[in-house]
C-alpha cells in the first residue's frame, strides 16, 4: 500500500513537471532567442569593456565598505554563494507574484541585474528574465564575483541621470565613493529600489535602525 502511494506521488510530481515544461517552453525559447540576439549584437567581453572604459569607472577598493555591505544585504544576500541564480529568491518572488497575480518581484541576483543593465530594457517581462539568466551564467563563467560586483556598482542607475556609484556619490553628496557615510550609503542603496522615486533628492532618510528578527537595515523616511 505504501509503495503504491509513493508511486502515485512520484507520478503526480513528474506529470506536474511535464505540464510546467509545456507551459513555460515558449517563454524559455523566446528568452533564449532574446539572449542570443543580444550576445550576437555585442559579445559579453565587449559589453564589459564598454563599462570599464567609462571615465567614471571606479574599482571596488575605492568604494565605501558600508556601501558594499549594504548593497549586498539589500540586493543579494547570497551573492558569494550562488552561480548567478538564487533559487531561494526566485521561489519567494514566484510566491509573491502568484499572490499579487502580476510580476511584482523578480528575485534577481546582482549578476542578473548586471546582465539586465548590460543588455536589456527594464520591462518586467518573463522573456527578459529568462534572457538575463543566460547572460548571468555567462558572466559567472567569464569574470570573478568581485568583478561582477564592481561592474554592477559602476553601471547601476541612481536617478536624475546618474549611472554608477562614483557619479551618484559626486552628484548627491559631493564626495567620492570611498568617503560615503553609512547614512549616505544606505540612501543610495535604497535608491536602487526605484531611482526616480527614492533618490536622495526626493526622499531624505531621517533615521536608520535594525530589525532584530531579520538583521536588515530599514530607513524611516520623509519626503524632501
Amino acid at each position: 500500500m505504501k509503495k503504491k502511494i509513493i508511486v502515485l506521488i512520484i507520478c503526480i510530481f513528474l506529470m506536474g513537471i511535464f505540464a510546467l515544461g509545456i507551459f513555460t517552453a515558449p517563454t524559455i525559447i523566446t528568452g533564449y532567442e532574446m539572449y542570443k540576439s543580444a550576445i550576437d549584437n555585442t559579445n559579453l567581453e565587449d559589453a564589459i569593456n564598454q563599462v570599464r572604459d567609462d571615465e567614471n569607472y571606479i574599482e571596488l577598493d575605492k568604494i565605501s565598505d558600508d556601501y558594499l555591505k549594504l548593497v549586498l544585504k539589500s540586493e543579494d544576500k547570497r551573492f558569494y554563494y550562488h552561480f548567478g541564480i538564487d533559487f531561494i529568491a526566485i521561489g519567494r518572488a514566484a510566491y509573491n507574484n502568484l499572490k499579487a497575480d502580476s510580476l511584482v518581484q523578480g528575485g534577481s541576483t546582482i549578476t542578473q541585474q548586471l546582465a539586465k543593465n548590460l543588455y536589456f530594457s527594464f520591462d518586467k517581462k518573463y522573456e527578459r528574465k529568462i534572457a538575463e539568466v543566460f547572460v548571468a551564467i555567462d558572466l559567472e563563467k567569464m569574470v570573478t564575483k568581485d568583478e561582477i560586483l564592481e561592474l554592477y556598482c559602476n553601471i547601476a542607475y541612481f536617478g536624475e541621470g546618474c549611472y554608477g556609484i562614483k557619479e551618484a556619490a559626486n552628484y548627491y553628496y559631493g564626495v567620492d565613493p570611498i568617503e560615503l557615510s553609512t547614512e549616505q550609503s544606505y540612501a543610495l542603496v535604497y535608491t536602487l529600489k526605484s531611482p526616480n522615486n527614492y533618490n536622495p533628492n526626493v526622499y531624505k532618510p531621517i533615521a536608520v535602525y535594525v530589525l532584530p528578527w531579520t538583521r536588515a537595515i530599514r530607513p524611516k523616511q520623509i519626503k524632501a
